[in-house]
């Protein structure tokens, strides 16, 4: 990689923003967290906890194992030739993924880039790149349709305050509209990100950071385009792939439940928990390890389905243990491998130039 790369000084101060959000989100989150212990209580929650148990634990890391292997064969579809990945190579690189987006605060915006990098050896890191980036639209496009499904139901099935109506109202539109917008784009190969880039750049604004950044969004879309024209028959398997990620989130939440009270959960409500988690997780991804956050929405829901008292957060936290052990397991490989975590997130370093499909 080349390290002599200069970066804009407009893009430094972007990434020190964010940074900043970070850690201001990353405080009240652990505030969120603390306010949920104490009105929920510590006995109960311990109580929730101990009753789940060493078993409960052992079989929802086994499901968040399945879930690493059906996104890891998705990325493994994903990469165009003349490159390959086998699953043996995309798993412990999903793992290292995970482990950089939960611990750091800016994690969302490098755990790509680790998965490229710790799979360096295997393909150039341009080919590790361009497959994370096409694997994640797939990601982003079921899961779309996941999150609107859910707010659906939500609206639909259960008693929720106006204000949240609302919010979901406008949420099933926005998720609907880009949902749209992505397949078009894709299906009529329109460079419609890279033009608004140019169209902005030619009136003056955001000059700097536009001054590359749209030809790294042009880029972008070819790159896309260039592995739907080459492989459309892989649209189908890896969606499948994608949904199945949710769907093992759904039995690891309705497992949960069933371990944390005397009645048989409905499927219905172990939906609804996982969908909001999902939403929770891509608005509040700048908070390490969700904290805070993750028990906000759990409990919100948790309340809208009539749950126990308590119970949402119970699952949070218990989630969140599932978290960190896989977190530790990442920082297990990222060591093994002689690796870093400066060297994994440094953006600076990307060979953007080269990112394209043939």
């Amino acid at each position: 990689m080349n390290s002599d790369i200069e970066v804009p000084q407009g893009r430094t101060k972007h990434f020190k923003r964010l940074r900043l959000a970070a850690i201001v989100l990353s405080l009240l989150g652990l505030a969120l967290f603390g306010y949920f212990i104490y009105a929920v209580g510590f006995h109960e929650i311990w109580e929730g906890i101990r009753r789940f148990g060493i078993l409960g634990f052992a079989v929802i890391l086994t499901i968040y194992f399945a879930r690493i292997c059906v996104r890891s064969w998705a990325w493994k579809l994903s990469v165009h030739a003349p490159y390959k990945l086998g699953v043996l190579d995309t798993i412990p690189a999903v793992i290292i993924g995970e482990a950089m987006s939960s611990t750091i605060p800016l994690g969302i915006l490098i755990s790509g880039t680790s998965k490229a990098v710790a799979v360096r050896r295997k393909i150039p890191l341009v080919g590790g790149l361009s497959s994370v980036a096409t694997e994640n639209l797939y990601y982003s496009f079921v899961t779309g349709l996941f999150l609107i499904f859910g707010a659906v139901l939500l609206l639909r099935g259960f008693a929720v305050d106006e204000s949240v109506a609302v919010t979901l109202n406008m949420l099933i539109g926005v998720l609907t509209f880009l949902v749209i917008l992505g397949l078009i784009m894709v299906i009529r190969q329109w460079h419609f990100a890279s033009w608004i880039c140019n169209w902005v750049y030619d009136r003056g604004f955001l000059t700097r950071l536009l001054e590359r950044g749209r030809f790294e969004v042009h880029r972008f879309e070819e790159l896309i385009y260039g592995f739907y024209r080459h492989y459309p028959q892989r649209f189908v398997p890896i969606c499948l792939l994608e949904l199945s990620y949710h769907l093992l989130g759904i039995a690891e939440v309705w497992f949960i439940l069933s371990r944390l009270g005397d009645a048989t959960p409905s499927l219905m409500s172990a939906f609804m928990l996982e969908s909001v988690s999902r939403l929770v997780t891509i608005v509040f991804k700048l908070v390490p390890f969700m904290i805070g956050v993750d028990e906000a929405g759990a409990q919100l829901v948790g309340n809208a389905i009539a749950l126990a008292a308590g119970v949402g957060v119970t699952l949070a936290i218990i989630r969140k243990g599932r978290i960190l052990f896989w977190t530790a397991v990442g920082v297990a490989l990222i060591a093994k491998r002689g690796l870093t975590f400066q060297a994994l997130s440094n953006r600076e370093n990307l060979p953007l130039d080269e990112l394209s499909v043939e």
